[in-house]
């Protein structure tokens, strides 16, 4: 909703970049969405091997 104020505003105060923004958001989404797809796997990996790691300190810590 905030985003949608914010727009707005620039709508009224400067309709050609409002314009421009609207038009430009959806290509540099979708040109940003293989990077963010990329950070999610290396998230998951270097997590993935930090449990590897830690798994035998999970099984010997006393609960």
């Amino acid at each position: 909703m905030m985003t949608f104020l914010l727009w707005l505003i620039l709508l009224i105060l400067c309709w050609p970049i409002a314009i421009l923004a609207l038009i430009l958001y959806p290509l540099i989404w979708i040109i940003l969405l293989p990077f963010r797809l990329l950070g999610f796997a290396v998230e998951l990996s270097f997590d993935l091997i930090r449990n590897i790691f830690l798994f035998p300190f999970r099984i010997l810590s006393p609960k």
